[in-house]
């Protein structure tokens, strides 16, 4: 029947497939296609890394900068940059909380996966800090050459620009703004109208860092305890000790620059007076650049880091708010007349690799000390 004849064409057609399929010239060809198809499979997982990789690791025009400096002040910088290069940027602004403590500490942590590109940081001491770590790669800006040797690192792992100094802010109207009448009134027997930012970071941490450089920590530690035994006022930050001697409240305030000229910009009867150290140098705090070692966009942080040490970039922040004091050569005609003694003033500032050493155990006593205030 054809029930029969069916199931007969079926089943010689399986053994005629059966016996292709075990056939030498079907082996030969299967494997030929298995071979061609991990061939294909590992040339398009290679391809699919490949783009991945170099989407995500300098062929993207973006740049990710963790930044210190005030983002008032550093913002233009950043969007001009963007202007000139087309190159976007991704920043990640410190916290008010840690000042630059907090994005130094993020930077070490970050080492064996780092996110960021470009650390500029207004605390050069912690910036030499990374370096010691590690952290960082040299990049030998050509800019860097307009910048004094005290101020950048010679292998090109960091570089100085735009700096701040340490000063006394003095009440006009209750001392005379000299250096003379500021060491006499701070060899009194009361500073109770005297005012200090709690140390422990800040350029008031930087300050201490490097009178430690000078007196060594048993020197450093004799001078904070006269300080106190004295009851000098001890306040949060630099802008709450410029706002006791702008209310009168305070003759004297330990600070710096920017705060010191946000007073001036009121108008306040207030004047700068430099602080110095027992060996006569001033305390001259740049800000700093520096490439992260192992960054995902290496180019574009080189771009960024020529652009930053620019004659025009110091010119555009001393005539901020901030004031901030160019260190390489500049057309003074071009800067707020009130900043060209303080260009002398930085001329005249301590060495910071010593500083930076001694930061981290001025850091951990001043911590132990305070602990509980």
């Amino acid at each position: 029947p054809v029930t029969h004849v069916l199931i007969h064409c079926h089943s010689a057609g399986r053994r005629s497939s059966l016996a292709y399929n075990h056939s030498p010239l079907f082996i030969l060809l299967n494997a030929l296609a298995m071979k061609f198809r991990s061939l294909l499979i590992v040339l398009l997982t290679a391809g699919l890394v490949w783009h991945f990789t170099a989407s995500n690791q300098g062929n993207t025009n973006r740049l990710v900068i963790y930044c210190a400096h005030d983002a008032t002040y550093a913002q233009p910088v950043l969007d001009e940059f963007t202007k000139q290069t087309g190159i976007e940027i991704d920043v990640r602004f410190d916290e008010e909380s840690n000042k630059s403590l907090g994005l130094t500490n993020l930077l070490i942590s970050e080492k064996d996966q780092p996110r960021c590109d470009v650390f500029w940081n207004n605390q050069t001491l912690g910036t030499i800090r990374l370096q010691s770590k590690n952290v960082l790669q040299p990049y030998l800006s050509p800019n860097a050459k307009r910048i004094p040797d005290a101020f950048r690192d010679n292998q090109g792992y960091w570089t100085g620009f735009a700096a701040r100094l340490r000063v006394y802010l003095v009440h006009t109207d209750l001392l005379t703004p000299s250096e003379e009448a500021v060491q006499k009134r701070l060899a009194e027997a009361s500073l109770a109208k005297v005012a200090i930012a709690k140390p422990i970071f800040g350029t008031t941490l930087s300050h201490y860092s490097v009178l430690a450089a000078e007196l060594g920590m048993d020197g450093i530690k004799a001078w904070h305890a006269d300080l106190y035994h004295r009851n000098i006022r001890q306040v949060r930050g630099n802008s709450m000790s410029k706002d006791l001697v702008v209310s009168g409240a305070c003759e004297v305030g330990f600070t710096d620059t920017d705060d010191a000229f946000s007073a001036l910009d009121q108008s306040a009867p207030v004047a700068i007076v430099p602080i110095r150290t027992p060996n006569g140098a001033t305390i001259c705090i740049p800000n700093s650049v520096a490439m992260i070692r192992d960054c995902q966009n290496s180019q574009q942080a080189q771009h960024f880091i020529d652009f930053i040490l620019s004659t025009k970039v110091e010119i555009l922040l001393a005539n901020s708010g901030a004031r901030q004091i160019p260190l390489g050569p500049v057309d003074d005609s071009q800067l707020p007349p009130e900043l060209h003694q303080l260009k002398q003033w930085a001329k005249e500032g301590a060495a910071l690799e010593d500083a930076a050493m001694r930061n981290p155990e001025v850091l951990d006593w001043l911590r132990s000390e305070m602990m509980g205030q």
